[in-house]
């Protein structure tokens, strides 16, 4: 709701159909050639932690702060498209859906399925499974959005937005104590 805030109904609908698809993918992805990837480019899981936990510490100050829900509600009604497009695959669907814990997740399950297909297509399913659940949550989010009522709606979005900082921090402390301890 915050990240959509003062868009059409259609145009959340475009962004949660769209960010669904992004974030399958993202983690599909990861369970097929992630390990291989990270490896190739020597990324620990650690530094991803932490790159990760900074991008949604971004995100939580601009819910916290409004930052984002005033910067909506100056653009032009011809920037919508556009503006769609951008909120789609940053912060939605990487790194909110598909974010460090998800990849993460998805790295060390399909780590340990790699030598068994039918784990590995099981992990796969699920992934979907998680994201044809996000999509069901997002079209009924403006009528949850309705039932808040403006008030109700900034007050969760801020609250939300604390507790996604503290998570956000988790991860880099996670990571950060790895580094140190590792």
């Amino acid at each position: 709701m915050a990240v959509t805030e003062g868009l059409p109904g259609a145009a959340r609908r475009r962004i949660a159909v769209r960010a669904c698809i992004i974030a399958a993918g993202v983690l599909a992805g990861t369970a097929l050639i992630g390990d291989w990837l990270i490896d190739k480019l020597g990324i620990s899981l650690p530094a991803f932690r932490i790159a990760g936990g900074l991008m949604l510490f971004a995100v939580a100050s601009e819910m916290v702060f409004g930052v984002r829900i005033e910067r909506q509600s100056k653009q032009a009604e011809e920037a919508i498209e556009e503006h769609v497009r951008h909120v789609v695959a940053f912060p939605l669907a990487i790194p909110l859906m598909a974010g460090p814990g998800a990849i993460t997740a998805t790295l060390l399950l399909a780590g340990q399925a790699r030598t068994q297909p039918l784990l590995l297509a099981a992990l796969l399913g699920v992934v979907m499974l998680v994201m044809v659940a996000c999509l069901g949550a997002f079209l009924v989010a403006s009528r949850i959005e309705r039932l808040l009522g403006v008030t109700g709606s900034v007050v969760l979005a801020r609250l939300l937005g604390v507790l996604l900082a503290a998570l956000a921090v988790q991860f880099v402390i996670d990571g950060v104590r790895v580094v140190l301890h590792g």
